[in-house]
């Protein structure tokens, strides 16, 4: 009678173990997917210029179409970018899908892909054609972004 109660016991606490370890390994998931999903933006017509227009932020938006080889090509490139830009303040990674988004493509004057422009309080500043490697891209939305908040913060300090 005392083994079939110790058995019960033990399995007991096993089953409760394997049910924190289900609820912490569901938590872990689903933070990946969470911060996975935050690196790089789709941006819309709808929210595109919000975004873009935000304060003191630096936006580097690829534009591309699904059917589109060399956008294709890319594989997971962006997402890297995205991934190895996510601890950089004030500079996000967009988005734009120009098959759905077809008016704001043209809007911002997109007429190959892929196209890869970084826009600074709402403005373009610089359109990217280097080398199409995350060390590039990354190098390249650092520099510009410097380059544009340097240009914004002499454009106020005039201002005052």
């Amino acid at each position: 009678m005392k083994e079939n109660k110790l058995v019960e016991e033990t399995r007991l606490s096993a089953m409760k173990i394997n049910g924190r370890f289900a609820l912490l390994l569901l938590f872990f998931l689903i933070s990946i997917t969470v911060q996975t999903e935050a690196e790089v933006i789709t941006l819309t017509p709808d929210t595109f210029s919000d975004k873009v227009k935000e304060k003191d932020t630096a936006w580097f938006v690829k534009f591309c179409v699904p059917w589109c080889k060399h956008c294709k090509n890319l594989g997971t490139l962006w997402d890297d970018l995205g991934k190895t830009m996510e601890g950089e303040d004030e500079i996000e990674i967009g988005e734009v899908d120009c098959g759905i988004s077809k008016s704001l493509c043209t809007k911002v004057d997109i007429h190959s892909y892929p196209t890869f422009k970084l826009f600074y309080d709402g403005e373009e500043v610089a359109k990217y054609q280097g080398p199409r490697d995350v060390e590039s891209l990354k190098t390249f939305a650092l520099e510009e972004a410097e380059k544009a908040a340097e240009k914004a913060q002499l454009g106020s300090d005039k201002e005052l």
